[in-house]
């Protein structure tokens, strides 16, 4: 009996677990077992959203690859539902490994394309992937300046020093940076002076019907003159109609990115475009 109740992990308030403890735990640990199976079988795909420049002729910057993991059904599984629970693990980082590969893969099949990849601060210290992108930049000398690397706000405060260096060596690469979901997190604002992103993407939960917002276009403008301060291009998240997209433009967003411009598609135009020549041989 006593060995048994030990046994029991403690739970935060001093109790045993709860029925809602035991049932977090189960989910988090079903989700690391199927992104485990998904990566053993290669289960991994790139979706791509387009990137657009806000003012006409709305011509694309640049598209994000999109990690798409599938669960043993060829259901694609949306990110949300396993970013969270990864992120600490090591699975999070061959995740990044993967997507990083595919991307690199990606972008030197395609000499025309501009293409950047989300990663994690704490990806920097992790051997595979800094073999990964090595290795990737020594096969093709045009890959470094078409590739953009997106931190996210709150992954950047994680390890700020080692990132600022990181930052520094692969800028004079070619590499750009951008800070993801910018707003979401807490970063200290003098570390936007000692990072020098290129790139600043302004988080959804501003974006989102901001046309009729007064407070997400106060914060959005305030936002947009921090980048314009630090001399960085700025993206709106989450643009969903053509309301928000023409307020953006006006307030001086460089670019949009959202469903309203684009879903994230497997079957991007250069693809099509390769499948269309081949059909025609």
């Amino acid at each position: 009996m006593h060995r048994a109740h030990r046994s029991q992990k403690p739970h935060p308030t001093g109790g045993r677990p709860s029925a809602l403890d035991l049932a977090v735990a189960s989910r988090d640990s079903d989700t690391l077992k199927m992104v485990a199976a998904a990566l053993h079988h290669k289960e991994v795909l790139l979706a791509f959203q387009p990137v657009v420049a806000a003012r006409p002729p709305h011509s694309v910057a640049f598209y994000e690859g999109l990690i798409r993991v599938l669960d043993d059904t060829g259901r694609v599984i949306p990110a949300k539902e396993f970013i969270t629970t990864i992120e600490e693990t090591e699975l999070g980082r061959i995740l990044d490994c993967v997507a990083l590969d595919m991307g690199l893969r990606c972008l030197a099949r395609v000499p025309g394309l501009r293409l950047s990849l989300n990663m994690s601060a704490r990806s920097i210290g992790y051997p595979r992937w800094i073999k990964t992108l090595r290795k990737g930049l020594q096969a093709n000398p045009t890959v470094g300046e078409r590739l953009i690397l997106e931190v996210s706000e709150t992954s950047a405060m994680l390890v700020p020093e080692i990132l600022g260096g990181f930052m520094l060596e692969y800028q004079r690469k070619g590499i750009s940076f951008a800070l993801d979901q910018f707003g979401a997190g807490a970063t200290s604002l003098r570390y936007l002076r000692e990072f020098y992103f290129d790139i600043l993407k302004i988080d959804g939960q501003f974006i989102r019907a901001i046309a009729k917002t007064p407070d997400n276009q106060v914060l959005t403008k305030a936002l947009l003159a921090i980048a314009r301060q630090f001399d960085m291009f700025t993206v709106a998240e989450n643009v969903e109609s053509a309301a928000d997209a023409t307020w953006l433009a006006a307030a001086g967003v460089d670019c949009q990115q959202g469903y309203f411009h684009g879903a994230p598609t497997l079957q991007p135009p250069w693809q099509m475009a390769a499948q269309a020549e081949q059909a025609r041989a």
